[in-house]
């Protein structure tokens, strides 16, 4: 019989001691991959955004305080948004414009986001307010200037969209963005960076 931790060989040919000495290698080295993770937690915590800055990242908007015919702007995290609130009219002509050529085509619907209860609801349209040509800011129906298909126009370089923010004419390339919104309730919408 061989002693504890000495070379000779036992029974089952392995040499005494090997499976204590690599449990214990392994056990340390978990316990030291634990310490380096929990030490290197926070670190990697504080590379995230602080609560200040995630709040500052979405505004909720009452979008029964807009008048018919009309939009306002927000302001969220420096990027403007809008809000319009359409007229029948309006609505009508997005629908009817659906199968028109476009350079960035989208149907009017695919531009809304769904209520609470699955339905959309037309009237409350929500664009980025940035041109997707240089990033200017439109002007709409706040400003009276709406261009030739009803919606905003840019002046900077003459890129004008429909009441659905889609291009129609102009150097901007794609349609005004949509952002990332959603319905709190049938009035509130929460839009957010």
């Amino acid at each position: 019989m061989s002693e504890h931790g000495s070379k000779a060989a036992t029974a089952n040919a392995a040499p005494a001691g090997e499976t204590r000495r690599d449990f214990i290698h392994i056990a340390a080295a978990s316990v030291a991959a634990g310490g380096v993770a929990a030490v290197a937690w926070p670190f990697v915590q504080q590379l995230g955004p602080a609560a200040d800055t995630k709040a500052a990242s979405s505004a909720e908007v009452d979008v029964s305080k807009v008048a018919e015919g009309s939009e306002i702007r927000v302001l969220i995290g420096g990027m403007p948004f809008f809000v319009r609130h359409r007229t029948a009219a309006e609505m009508a002509k997005a629908v009817a414009d659906d199968n028109v050529p476009m350079r960035d085509p989208a149907s009017d619907e695919s531009r809304l986001v769904k209520l609470p209860d699955g339905t959309y609801n037309p009237k409350i349209l929500v664009t980025s307010g940035l041109c997707t040509h240089l990033g200017c800011v439109p002007v709409g129906p706040a400003q009276g200037s709406v261009g030739e298909f009803g919606g905003w126009y840019c002046p900077c370089h003459g890129s004008h969209y429909d009441t659905s923010g889609r291009i129609r004419k102009g150097p901007a390339p794609k349609n005004l963005a949509v952002p990332k919104y959603e319905y709190a309730s049938a009035t509130t919408i929460k839009i957010s960076l």
